[in-house]
């Protein structure tokens, strides 16, 4: 990539880096006046042939030209709107490619949150929902993340603290969740249990259960707790997680498990003018036949909800250990984490749904998950080839070479962890200095062509653009660790990771991603420069607004 110096607020300067441009590229709309003018600004557009600009123009939700105060400013009429952006810097709206938006939303209105660094406040929050709710009934937290407490959480805690209630927490990874007695009990579960094919119930070293249990094992107790999210619901948490995402700058979210109730929450938000982001879902293998048979496949819906790949797990979670790897855990003799599907059934699906137009997104951290489902998508693509599929790897965590020359070959599109060695650097010692090398590699896809996204994974880290670049920059976490140096990027790389190769991993590079003429008005104004700003404070800038198109879905 070509590096830019940032550019400078003056008017001689920019006049200058316009020189060139001898005409102002409009959009070639009927409408001939924008609705609204946004000028003073330094905006960084993610757009090779116009990098800089001061002053948009917008109509109809889309921008309608871009570029100088003096080219831009003349376009108004009596009726459009002028915003003085006081030289804040602007960019496109970012894109966090692989969440799950609206469940998450669900769980902010319904679960108890356990995003708290002792296990004594998470006792004291479990304790006071259990005295609002009637005995015996499941009390659900969420948000818990094992690296933040000093030890990890178990039975006895939750029976200290709800002893009258089953209790479920689940690990903010998503893939996890710690039980307290009286939950092992209506299950079924004792240290006797065996382990379910993709699961584990974890033991302490005299055989007892501890209350953590992993991936397809959660299911036993998952079936056992009421669903009771209501439409009504789903169409709250929606509206409620799209204002927490565009208060960061996130105008785009790929939901990447989402189920016909998922779309339908959407929708709603949307119809009562409450959805304030853009989503392109990924749906559920096991909704697959739903859709299908509706006659529907990826790329179906509009600029605000589309329909995206169909979603598959091949192994666990990163950090909640279960990821599947070729060498074990440091610190967990012989365990190497779970394969949840097998290849059979991996390929199964991946073959009916290629057949159909469906673009393939599967859950792969580990490089044997990595390994195994890059070989389903190279026997598809033999067996039926289709012109650009845009295979997806969702998580796509720890690489070698080899797995890196494949995925190029296949233009595959690596969906990793954007903070993860940020947010979670508390649990890379697991992983260890050596193998973090390989691990969301940013700096090995970029130099191999191929283009990765940005991505929280939501609940699983914070849905925040500035923590995902402080990050990929530093591979810093908070204690000062390095994890992977050699994987840094540059800021300018780690913008068009979040933005461009968002919207091209979901196929709407042509209509977002950046601040071009004739696409769409989503942009974030920050409260500070990033790029006169050091890598390690990143984290500090604020977002100021947030433009979703065309209308300030956020302001400070």
């Amino acid at each position: 990539m070509i590096r830019r110096e940032p550019m400078l607020t003056n008017r001689r300067s920019f006049l200058t880096t316009f020189g060139a441009f001898a005409a102002l590229p409009l959009l070639p709309r009927t409408r001939t006046e924008p609705d609204i003018i946004l000028y003073n600004g330094n905006i960084w557009t993610v757009d090779e042939q116009q990098p800089r600009a001061q002053a948009i123009a917008i109509s109809d939700g889309r921008i309608f030209a871009i570029g100088s105060n003096e080219d831009v400013l003349p376009l108004a009429t009596a009726s459009t709107r002028k915003f003085d952006l006081g030289w804040k810097t602007v960019l496109p709206g970012f894109n966090d490619a692989h969440a799950h938006p609206v469940y998450s939303g669900v769980e902010h209105l319904k679960n108890v949150a356990c995003d708290k660094d002792s296990i004594e406040a998470i006792q004291a929050a479990l304790r006071e929902r259990a005295q609002k709710t009637p005995p015996g009934s499941w009390i659900v937290g969420f948000l818990y993340d094992d690296g933040k407490t000093p030890r990890p959480i178990n039975r006895h805690d939750l029976d200290a603290a709800v002893p009258d209630h089953p209790v479920l927490v689940h690990h903010r990874g998503g893939h996890t969740i710690f039980v307290n007695s009286a939950a092992l009990k209506m299950a079924g579960v004792d240290e006797k249990t065996p382990d379910p094919t993709g699961g584990r119930f974890a033991h302490d070293s005299s055989g007892q259960v501890t209350g953590f249990v992993a991936d397809a094992a959660t299911q036993r107790f998952l079936a056992l707790i009421p669903q009771t999210a209501t439409r009504d619901d789903l169409r709250q948490g929606a509206a409620l997680i799209s204002k927490m995402f565009t208060s960061k700058g996130v105008t785009s979210a790929c939901d990447a498990d989402a189920g016909p109730d998922a779309v339908q929450g959407y929708q709603d938000a949307r119809d009562a003018g409450e959805l304030r982001f853009r989503t392109y879902c990924h749906i559920h293998a096991a909704d697959l036949a739903h859709f299908m048979d509706a006659g529907i496949h990826t790329g179906f819906g509009d600029e605000w909800l589309r329909i995206g790949g169909v979603k598959q797990y091949a192994d666990g979670s990163i950090s909640e250990r279960t990821a599947w790897l070729s060498e074990p855990y440091i610190g967990i003799p012989n365990y190497k984490g779970l394969q949840v599907t097998s290849r059979e059934e991996l390929l199964e699906t991946s073959r009916k749904a290629h057949a159909a137009g469906w673009q393939l997104a599967t859950h792969a951290n580990g490089d044997l998950a990595i390994d195994e489902i890059l070989g389903v998508y190279e026997q598809v693509q033999k067996e039926k080839p289709r012109p650009d599929p845009r295979f997806r790897i969702e998580h796509c965590t720890l690489l070698n070479a080899s797995l890196i020359q494949r995925m190029s070959q296949l233009g595959a599109i690596p969906a990793p962890f954007s903070c993860y060695v940020y947010f979670h650097g508390d649990v890379m010692h697991f992983y260890g200095a050596e193998r973090t090398k390989n691990m969301f590699p940013m700096r090995s896809f970029l130099d191999a062509g191929l283009r990765p996204t940005d991505a929280s994974d939501y609940t699983a880290s914070p849905s925040d653009p500035m923590m995902w670049m402080q990050s990929q920059l530093t591979r810093t976490d908070p204690k000062g660790n390095v994890w992977g140096a050699n994987q840094r990027i540059t800021l300018e790389e780690a913008i068009r990771c979040g933005t461009v190769n968002g919207a091209h991993a979901s196929f709407e590079e042509g209509i977002k991603g950046s601040l071009t003429v004739g696409r769409l008005a989503d942009l974030v104004v920050l409260t500070q420069d990033p790029f006169k700003t050091d890598a390690s404070s990143l984290l500090n800038i604020t977002v100021e607004r947030t433009m979703v198109g065309g209308k300030w879905m956020y302001e400070s």
